[in-house]
């Protein structure tokens, strides 16, 4: 069933342990990075276990989803399968979920909980178009190379009347850290390494880390204009939700929650209002494309 929506590219490489490996071709510092990172055996273990995986998180994309019972489910930048490893108990069983990503290591991972594993460029994806009832991209854009072209390509994939949904991209107004906000929130990368916290438990696993961050550094990240240009044009009504990670399904209503002391007071020192919603750290962003 899989391979009707598979496009068999020139690049199209080898099918290897049941995942499809479309060989990238323009590796980027920044594919290298994500490959290594979520390829190595510990690291993507510690991203399991630390990332995406707590009450609010699932109750803000069940709340969103519903049900994917029986669709269609595109998961890009799916990593170890984080997304579907939280949410898999509560949404029902799609009829098939693919998941891509640039790293093996991290696919062999996801292959274990469900995935059908794609190997490919986000930017450039070996799939059809208009297939999906469901596309997902949680904590995807901000590690490409190009966000409004992987984000273009997401929407490519999806059917009329399906969702495209996106979360836990930073917020670009919230990190505009700059003085003594920089200097503070640039101090707690060696407290966490001494703490060992989850993703950055050596300094080599940290440095790693940091190299897939490509977007998530002060003075980048998404904007609502992002998504108006790229998807408005495409036939997406766009809804975006500005949250900063503390709130549920309650982000749906417009409530955005309150960030960590450390997010806040590096805010603060910057001259950003924390209280704003402009501050606020991801910009989540469900958009449905219309019949």
């Amino acid at each position: 069933m899989f391979k009707e929506y598979l496009v068999l590219k020139n690049n199209f490489d080898r099918c290897e342990e049941g995942i499809f490996v479309n060989k990238i071709i323009n590796v980027t510092p920044a594919i290298q990075a994500n490959s290594h990172y979520f390829g190595h055996p510990e690291w993507a273990k510690n991203y399991f276990a630390a990332c995406h995986r707590d009450d609010k998180f699932v109750a803000l994309w069940l709340a969103v989803i519903g049900s994917w019972h029986n669709k269609i489910v595109v998961d890009i930048g799916c990593g170890p399968g984080n997304l579907y490893a939280s949410l898999k108990e509560h949404c029902g069983e799609p009829r098939l979920l693919i998941g891509v990503d640039v790293s093996y290591g991290a696919l062999k991972m996801s292959q274990h909980l469900g995935y059908t594993p794609v190997l490919a460029d986000a930017q450039d994806l070996p799939l059809i178009s208009g297939f999906a009832d469901i596309v997902m991209a949680n904590a995807c854009l901000h590690h490409c190379d190009d966000m409004a072209k992987t984000l273009k390509e997401a929407a490519r994939l999806v059917r009329p009347g399906g969702l495209l949904i996106t979360d836990h991209d930073p917020q670009l107004t919230a990190y505009q850290f700059r003085g003594l906000g920089l200097i503070f929130w640039n101090a707690r990368l060696p407290i966490y390494r001494q703490i060992k916290r989850g993703g950055h438990s050596t300094d080599e696993e940290q440095f790693w880390g940091l190299e897939t961050e490509i977007h998530h550094k002060p003075g980048d990240g998404v904007t609502p204009e992002l998504y108006y240009q790229v998807l408005e044009p495409l036939g997406f009504k766009v809804r975006l939700y500005p949250h900063n990670h503390t709130v549920g399904a309650e982000v749906l209503k417009g409530k955005y929650g309150r960030s960590s002391w450390k997010c806040r007071l590096a805010q603060i020192l910057s001259g950003i209002n924390p209280d704003l919603p402009e501050a606020a750290l991801s910009l989540m962003c469900v958009a449905q494309r219309q019949a």
